[in-house]
């Protein structure tokens, strides 16, 4: 592949001039300009990513959106997707501009990279060398990479959530998006793909084994040591099926999916914990709303409520998974659900910006009361990187 060498200014004529041949692993190809539409037709619906992006980006710039985190890298990939489509250059610069923040120009960047979440905004890495083929985001991106080489590990090789005392041994399901979409991406820029697609397979069939149970959801997490406060004794798992954790885990499949070839050796596992994984969805769907409650299971309590960011989530992956046949075709009639009711927390302020709602903020394990009670927040990033990931997949719909 080759690619145009840009400078570091990245001015917003150059970008407009990037092309590309390929994308990264989880990225869906661009869509085909629409035609004119004749002038007795209605008028085209409001493009819901583009009115999220500017209210985004008119509320923050790439110096005060916030520091190297998860949440941020969501939303920045969600914008990057609104970016393949609509090749407006100013998204790709915004994004640039943020990494350029974390990583000189020799490719140094001062992350330890000690926990799974520091890891996902590395996608960004590998989207920007991607667009521009500069090497100092190979240089960042490699340094993600080999650390998983001496990352702790429970016995049967599941990645901890971080490499600390007060998460040693416990594996959380949303780790599995923090690293292993980025994983997958980068092997197939790098040429790294044996190694990439085989270790994230198997993180995911790891976590699946642990946390799936029988109804088809996941819990929050397990800890192999049964030692902390919120594990089972027996079992080592949380309580509860928190709804982003399995969101996490929802969306990270079906990445891993699109980027393994058929014939990979751990697929038709995939297949099978993402199958029941579906069942166990389309059972707790809110039948009022179209979406998805804090706690998945126990809709029917007072004080549980739906949430946005988690709804988002598995909107895009019943999708996306009916879409490429990994699952039954009548699943996005579930996921056409989802997004209507998605769609209905979007409005718009006084101010002429978009406020997406009802978001949980960020989350620890814990019991039903803690999830119940967590702040739920306006335009927090978990929700805008959800909406724009699970809008650039339906919007045609």
């Amino acid at each position: 592949m080759r690619r145009r060498r840009l400078s570091p200014a990245l001015t917003a004529a150059a970008l407009a001039a990037v092309t590309l041949s390929a994308l990264p692993a989880a990225v869906p190809p661009p869509a085909a300009a629409a035609s004119a539409l004749p002038a007795s037709r209605p008028a085209a619906a409001p493009d819901r990513s583009v009115a999220v992006v500017d209210s985004t980006t008119a509320r923050y710039t790439p110096s005060t959106i916030g520091g190297w985190s998860y949440p941020v890298g969501l939303y920045l990939y969600g914008q990057y997707l609104t970016y393949r489509r609509t090749h407006e250059a100013r998204y790709l610069a915004y994004i640039k501009d943020y990494v350029d923040r974390f990583v000189k120009s020799d490719g140094t960047i001062e992350q330890s990279f000690n926990s799974l979440d520091s890891m996902q905004a590395g996608r960004l890495l590998v989207i920007l060398h991607h667009e521009t083929g500069q090497d100092r985001y190979r240089r960042a991106a490699k340094k993600i990479r080999d650390r998983l080489n001496t990352y702790p590990r429970t016995a049967d090789g599941g990645f901890w959530h971080a490499d600390t005392a007060s998460r040693a041994h416990q594996l959380w399901a949303d780790g599995v998006y923090m690293v292993n979409p980025f994983l997958v991406e980068y092997g197939r820029e790098f040429g790294d793909s044996a190694y990439a697609n085989d270790e994230a397979a198997q993180q995911l069939l790891v976590y699946g084994s642990h946390l799936q149970v029988a109804n088809g959801l996941l819990r929050h997490a397990y800890d192999e040591s049964k030692s902390v406060g919120w594990a089972d004794p027996q079992t080592g798992l949380a309580p509860e099926h928190w709804c982003r954790a399995v969101g996490w885990y929802s969306m990270a499949i079906v990445n891993v999916l699109d980027a393994i070839p058929a014939s990979h050796p751990r697929r038709a596992q995939l297949l099978g914990i993402l199958r029941k994984l579906a069942t166990g969805l389309e059972r707790y769907q809110d039948p009022a709303t179209g979406r998805w409650f804090q706690v998945i299971d126990k809709g029917g309590r007072e004080d549980n409520w739906t949430e946005t960011s988690c709804s988002s989530m598995f909107t895009y992956a019943l999708s996306r998974g009916a879409q490429r046949g990994y699952l039954d075709p009548h699943y996005a009639a579930v996921a056409r659900r989802g997004y209507q009711g998605v769609l209905a927390k979007l409005s718009t302020g006084a101010d002429g910006r978009t406020e997406l709602a009802d978001i949980s903020v960020g989350t620890n394990v814990g019991d039903y009361a803690y999830y119940a009670a967590r702040g739920r927040a306006t335009n927090d990033f978990h929700g805008l990187g959800a909406f724009l990931i699970m809008n650039e997949q339906l919007r045609g719909d």
